[in-house]
């Protein structure tokens, strides 16, 4: 067996709470069906992952967002969206303690699909510090489940992917980091991310 020697996390949903709950909350509210904008936030071409490569303006994002909202019969506000995403993200404390407990025993790395938000970053910046490198679609034009994000990654923490594990809540993401090779972990809101990842690194980890 591959000795594990890095570990990566993503942001939102993993270290972070989770912006798809949050924008599924919000369409629920507003009666909009998720099973509609769910796929054009994942489509590759469309404008959420644009705008997460830094392809188009937020200002451009809302424009294009909302019109391929109505092509699909559907009236959404692209900034509604965008603040459910962005606004109301909590820490998760259990999860940040266990990337705490990794400094110095293993590579600590971070992908994260973002975008460039002026509001967003301040409240995620000490956990950026956590990591040695951190991979951000806004800054690369790499989106996951693109494969050069992930060999981006590990070759900025000078690892083979096979030695590296990932973590994430969205599973196409984690079936793009499989695809190239590393070990892959979905987070939910449960603890059991931590207890796989304790038994992949073979390292005892905190719960709180």
């Amino acid at each position: 067996m591959t000795l594990i020697r890095a570990a990566i996390f993503d942001i939102g949903g993993v270290l972070t709470s989770s912006p798809v709950i949050a924008i599924r909350d919000y369409l629920s509210v507003e009666g909009v069906d998720y099973a509609v904008l769910g796929p054009m936030i994942a489509d590759h071409d469309l404008a959420w992952s644009r705008w997460e490569r830094s392809e188009i303006t937020g200002e451009q994002f809302i424009d294009q967002f909302e019109a391929e909202a109505r092509e699909r019969g559907v009236a959404v506000s692209a900034e509604g969206v965008m603040n459910a995403a962005f606004g109301t993200q909590s820490v998760r404390d259990d999860m940040v303690n266990v990337v705490r407990h990794l400094r110095g025993k293993v590579r600590l790395g971070c992908i994260t699909n973002n975008v460039l938000r002026d509001d967003s970053r301040p409240r995620t910046l000490d956990i950026y510090d956590l990591f040695e490198h951190v991979i951000e679609s806004a800054k690369s034009g790499m989106r996951k489940p693109d494969p050069r994000i992930y060999h981006a990654a590990c070759e900025a923490l000078s690892v083979q992917p096979e030695e590296a594990v990932f973590l994430d809540d969205i599973g196409v993401n984690l079936k793009g980091a499989k695809a190239v090779g590393m070990v892959t972990i979905r987070v939910d809101q449960t603890t059991s991310a931590i207890d796989e990842l304790e038994r992949v690194l073979g390292i005892p980890l905190p719960r709180g």
